[in-house]
């Protein structure tokens, strides 16, 4: 899920308020709209997907849909759409997907309108992917008889500046495995830090940090124009790797998986080589440390997991469902469950605020299917299901009744991180000890706190067979975003120092020469 966020509660509910009885009232006659883009954009034909989204806040609308405030928004598929060609959003439109309401049903008089095209199909984001396009704003007027001028297509977004510092580095690198996957051009990238004597010890070499932002980040905000100062008893400086998590489906956490191809063997196979080639990292796994909160602390658990002689220990902060007996609540192994409705047929919620609902599953999910592809939702079933005939990921369950489907949730134990700590544990435990370091609020924002603590109960369990030293804490009274304190970050900087220092001489060790 997102890693943080800021928003006030009152605002969110008298919005929704607001929402409610906007769309109570009697809906305009007929709300039809036009849309076309320009040949200066776009010289080909366009097969993809358009959007036409509205709001009322003053910011464009190419920048919502928002999680916690979603407003309206419509999107239809197209096939060859010419540049100049007119393109109707109407009531009667075929295919026209709408959310939350029917397009007939909605009330739009005195809303912003923009028009935006995906024509960067690889990229999750819609209103501001570089190389899409939209449209100039309108303001929707009352009355059915108002005239709307088309909405052109003839802009592009901007490619997100990068720019290099003398401390902050952009790194990216070509993937062949990931390219021969997706046959095309496919890269791994990252925002590196530098430490503070990495110009004047030429010769030294450095552990490195790297960070996996949560879904949503990348890892351009890693980048800064100063050195980070260290303060620890052993003198220890990082090189800091900020990765970039996102892909066509949204965030692929580091896991090779059916759709998004082999995005864990191409990291540590030919990323971390190239990497610690460039920027004097030393090379062991003992100098390699994980860090990441929400779908980034996921990924770095994940990551500990499947390669743990690769690296020197994980440091997860709230992480996506770690055990899916509990995903969000719901166990999507048990045939009886619904995505949607719980036992006693109640709306599931998927976030809240404190201990009030604010989000619930069967409308953000429906959202996500207005969107396309690149909603978190999707994000999971790319990396945890197999590929349909279609050549994408097949679902969990039904869009419309919230049915799990038995088949795929089955495919879904070989991303299990509970299951396989269990499954494996014999194995795993000496390669693992010591390196295992999980931290979660009892009150996640998006009711993450179960699964964690089912996987606190295993490995407490599975330590008592075989020792394998794992941390699992739960903090009374902290939420997503809460969790990460000024106090928290100290401390895991300081144990990634201690863990550095605690196997030096066998880093030296084994850096020296074979006789």
């Amino acid at each position: 899920m997102i890693p943080r966020f800021r928003f006030c509660l009152l605002t969110v509910l008298s919005t929704l308020a607001c929402s409610l009885l906007l769309f109570a009232e009697s809906p305009a006659a007929e709300n039809a709209f036009q849309v076309q883009f320009a040949e200066s954009v776009h010289q080909r034909p366009f097969t993809g997907r358009v959007y036409l989204i509205f709001t009322r806040s003053e910011r464009e609308p190419r920048l919502g849909p928002s999680w916690f405030q979603p407003e309206s928004f419509l999107s239809q598929d197209v096939k060859n759409w010419q540049p100049g060609e007119m393109l109707e959003f109407t009531p009667d439109s075929k295919g026209l997907l709408s959310f939350p309401i029917p397009l007939s049903e909605m009330k739009l008089a005195g809303y912003h309108a923009q028009a935006v095209v995906r024509f960067n199909d690889n990229d999750p984001e819609i209103g501001t992917a570089p190389g899409n396009g939209y449209s100039q704003v309108i303001t929707i007027p009352a009355g059915a008889d108002q005239n709307m001028p088309p909405l052109v297509i003839d802009k592009l977004v901007s490619e997100k500046p990068a720019v290099d510092s003398r401390w902050s580095k952009l790194f990216k690198i070509r993937s062949a495995l990931l390219s021969d996957f997706h046959g095309q051009d496919t890269s791994l990238e990252a925002t590196v830090l530098l430490p503070q004597s990495y110009y004047q010890q030429p010769e030294r070499k450095y552990p490195v940090i790297y960070s996996i932002p949560g879904f949503g980040g990348d890892h351009l905000s890693g980048r800064r124009e100063t050195p980070i100062a260290e303060h620890n008893a052993g003198n220890v400086e990082f090189i800091r790797v900020f990765l970039n998590p996102q892909c066509r489906w949204g965030h692929h956490v580091f896991a090779d998986s059916a759709t998004n191809g082999p995005v864990g063997k191409a990291f540590t196979t030919e990323f971390l080589p190239a990497l610690e080639k460039t920027f004097r990292a030393i090379p062991d796994q003992r100098a390699r440390f994980l860090t990441g909160h929400s779908s980034g602390g996921w990924s770095s658990l994940w990551l500990q997991v499947t390669y743990p002689d690769v690296f020197g220990g994980t440091w997860s902060t709230a992480p996506d469902p770690v055990d899916f007996r509990d995903f969000q609540q719901i166990n999507v192994y048990d045939p009886t469950s619904n995505m949607y409705r719980d036992a006693s047929n109640q709306a599931r919620p998927i976030a809240r605020m404190g201990q009030v609902p604010i989000l619930w599953y069967e409308s953000f999910s429906k959202m996500e299917e207005v969107l396309g592809h690149g909603g978190q939702l999707r994000s999971f079933e790319a990396v945890f299901s197999p590929r349909g005939k279609d050549g994408t990921p097949l679902k969990l369950y039904d869009r419309e009744t919230g049915a799990i489907n038995a088949d795929v949730a089955e495919t879904w134990k070989a991303y299990d991180i509970r299951l396989i700590l269990e499954t494996n544990w014999k194995k795993l435990a000496p390669q693992l000890a010591g390196k295992i370091h999980v931290f979660m609020g009892d009150q996640d924002t998006f009711y993450l706190e179960g699964a964690t603590m089912l996987l606190k109960q295993s490995l407490d369990r599975l330590n008592g067979e075989i020792a394998g030293d794992t941390v699992v804490e739960i903090f009374p009274g902290k939420n997503h975003s809460t969790l990460m304190s000024k106090d928290l970050m100290l401390r895991i900087r300081k144990e990634m120092v201690q863990s550095f220092l605690s196997h030096q001489d066998e880093i030296k060790l084994r850096a020296q020469p074979q006789q």
